[in-house]
């Protein structure tokens, strides 16, 4: 049902109904119900549009895990679950619509060990179920980590990357010289680019459960000297990792992307697009820029290559810098890039092709990320549904495509855009999260203000249940990371983004859209540099003050926070001034010279502040909490992920320790083995968000 005539259609209800409902107000949400949600991780359209794969993430709480499942909706049957192993990701679709590709770290029957796999000791492979269901099958059975993947064009192969496998007698030699020792660098090998032909693939895997076991010593001698997937055919080597695989509609060209082995954004050179035969050979390097591109996608004519350079990632334009998402193609032939979209004063990420060549993109502009046509230059908004969109997916041989929608109410859903050129007329295919319906909801408002000097500056408000307007409210100020993102009219909810559940405890939440956000053209984002934290430090406090001078925000009941770079402006912003009664922080630097080197965006870093620490040291100086931390009074609750890289865990530790030397009451939570994003168990987020909720209370009760 098209999301307008839905809410319509409810609304009336209400009116029918509107006693009973006065008579039971809704009761605000739990944090096990705000925390048990399903995320919608990617999608894939059937190439007719008749059918489409949804992959969402879920949490198992006894298993302490995240489930990743595979769901098929078709117009007959609705939405039913394809797969069950809770490891299955990245579906897509063959050319021809008979099969589903995907990646899982389920052991197929026969597999052998290596040294190969994630640090569980599993490995990520390809499998393959039918369209009409059934049993999965793998596309090799080798411990060989997939890093990307691709169809071919006629469904007969698929193209995927993965490092380079070793010799038996290669393997075994360097386990007697090096033992357990890392040589940093040194050790990392390139990928290789491999194609498998899917009919004898699939032949195979189903022979593999009828064979008779074979003794091990007898498997031992009988292995083969390399560990290459069988039947594979080698394409392309390369000295780094292939991020993205693309081959060209005429099955002749392969596009792919490639990536630093260790995953640290040190050089974007490393970052850049190639070009091979499909039959293999030498790779051509079609890119030389600053840029980290990203969305590898042939035009259907096979003329272009079109890429994306989202927010933050440079741009084709001269030397590297953090500017607005654009978007790019590429003539193969010559070489010769050209920008599109470039009229949009937005950020332009991801995008599409239809069938026909037609552009469409996601535009975020402001609060709401909206659907564009990009034609040159121009760049149109289609008609939409406030709100923000995301997951944009086209069918090949039909006008559709999938979207997932918004707003910060409305979890997000699937829909089918019969039109591409309407995404206002959509088609529900899940309903996932209908809790959130059922509750009582915070109401919301934009709202802008003057900086120190001038700028027009924007945020969000979301006011507790029933009080959108309300005057005088204890208010907490929620900062977002990034720096390159924006908050907006769209749904969150989990242990990063919990402004609506803060608000249903009684919080007024301002969401800053601060310089260095993205949405409000380049120049705004780029006035964050050099001045990496002071610049929208000042963004931020002048928003608390125009707050308080028009009545919104009680000056004497005030708390602020943040995680990763909203981590970095909260450790900033305590040492400015004492008015915040509480803070709760997370992942967030506190100096910049050793983050600089721990962290796995050290060239973004050297940007932000105008050179690598021995050639701006003072600013480096400047900008950092730590070198101001008797200044602070504020109590703070600090968490951290134990094996993070983008903000070092040393980073917490510092900052505990300063607080312990001041005498400031403090709490450290670390969450051991997790990264960056918390996603290894998902009782570390809930533990995370049900702390920081008591820290806020403590200190300022209602």
């Amino acid at each position: 049902m098209h999301l307008f005539f839905r809410r319509a259609f409810t609304t009336s209800l209400c009116l029918c109904s509107c006693f009973a409902v006065a008579q039971v107000p809704r009761s605000t949400i739990t944090l096990d119900e705000y925390l048990n949600t399903t995320e919608i991780t990617t999608t894939s359209l059937s190439p007719d549009a008749s059918a489409a794969v949804v992959a969402t993430e879920t949490p198992d709480w006894k298993a302490s895990v995240y489930r990743h499942d595979l769901w098929l909706w078709s117009a007959q049957a609705g939405l039913k679950p394809l797969t069950h192993s809770g490891t299955d990701e990245q579906p897509r679709w063959s050319p021809d619509g008979k099969w589903i590709a995907f990646v899982s770290d389920r052991a197929p029957a026969g597999s052998e060990g290596g040294d190969a796999g994630n640090e569980d000791g599993k490995s990520s492979r390809i499998w393959l179920i039918s369209a009409s269901g059934g049993e999965a099958l793998p596309l090799y059975s080798e411990k060989l980590d997939v890093h990307a993947f691709a169809w071919a064009p006629d469904s007969s192969a698929i193209y995927f990357s993965a490092t380079s496998p070793l010799t038996h007698v290669q393997e075994d030699d360097r386990k007697d010289e090096w033992k357990d020792v890392v040589r940093w660098r040194e050790q990392y090998r390139g990928d290789v680019l491999l194609k498998v032909e899917v009919a004898p693939a699939l032949a195979r895997a189903v022979a593999v459960p009828l064979a008779k076991e074979v003794p091990k010593a007898a498997k031992a001698n009988a292995e083969p000297s390399s560990k290459l997937a069988a039947g594979a055919e080698t394409i392309a080597k390369v000295d780094l990792a292939i991020s993205e695989i693309a081959p060209s509609p005429n099955g002749k060209q392969v596009a792919f992307l490639t990536e630093p082995i260790h995953k640290r954004i040190e050089n974007p050179a490393d970052y850049e697009i190639f070009l091979v035969g499909a039959a293999g050979g030498s790779a051509q390097q079609l890119t030389h820029n600053q840029a980290v591109e990203s969305n590898l996608r042939w035009s259907p004519d096979g003329h272009w290559i079109h890429f994306a350079v989202n927010a933050a990632a440079g741009s084709l334009e001269g030397k590297y810098r953090d500017v607005q998402g654009r978007l790019y193609r590429i003539d193969p032939a010559s070489g010769n890039a050209e920008r599109l979209g470039a009229s949009f004063d937005g950020s332009l990420d991801q995008y599409i092709l239809l069938a026909d060549g037609r552009e469409l993109a996601l535009g975020l502009k402001g609060i709401e990320t909206q659907v564009y046509r990009i034609e040159g230059e121009k760049a149109t908004k289609l008609p939409g549904i406030a709100g923000s969109y995301a997951g944009l997916d086209p069918a090949h041989t039909a006008d559709a495509l999938l979207v997932r929608h918004s707003t910060v109410n409305d979890p997000t859903q699937v829909y089918l855009a019969a039109d591409p050129q309407h995404p206002d007329k959509l088609k529900r295919l899940t309903d996932f999260n209908s809790v959130f319906a059922e509750r009582a909801q915070p109401e919301w408002e934009p709202y802008t203000w003057k900086s120190d000097d001038g700028q027009t500056v924007e945020g969000m408000l979301i006011f507790p249940p029933g009080k959108k307007g309300a005057k005088h409210l204890r208010m907490f100020t929620l900062i977002h990371g990034g720096p390159a993102d924006a908050d907006g009219n769209r749904f969150g909810a989990d242990w990063y983004d919990w402004a609506t559940f803060a608000a249903d405890n009684g919080w007024l939440v301002f969401r800053p859209n601060y310089r260095g956000s993205s949405g409000y053209g380049d120049e705004f984002m780029l006035q964050i540099e050099p001045h990496l934290v002071s610049k929208p430090g000042r963004d931020i406090l002048t928003g608390v003050d125009a707050l308080v001078k028009d009545g919104y925000a009680d000056p004497d009941h005030l708390a602020i926070g943040g995680y990763s770079y909203g981590g970095y402006m909260t450790n900033w912003l305590i040492t400015q001034t004492a008015r915040f009664k509480s803070a709760v922080t997370g992942a967030g630097a506190v100096e910049h010279a050793a983050n600089w080197g721990n962290d796995d965006e050290t060239w973004d870093d050297a940007w932000y502040l105008g050179g690598r620490p021995w050639e701006n040291p003072a600013l480096y100086q400047d900008e950092a909490a730590l070198f101001r931390f008797d200044k602070v009074k504020t109590p703070v609750h600090l968490v951290q992920g134990g094996a993070d890289i983008r903000v070092s865990f040393l980073e917490g530790e510092t900052m505990e320790r300063a607080l312990q030397s001041l005498g400031i009451p403090h709490s450290f939570l670390v969450f051991p083995g997790e990264g960056h994003g918390l996603g290894k168990n998902p009782w570390h987020g809930y533990i995370k968000l049900r702390e920081e909720l008591k820290w806020l209370e403590k200190y300022d009760r209602p």
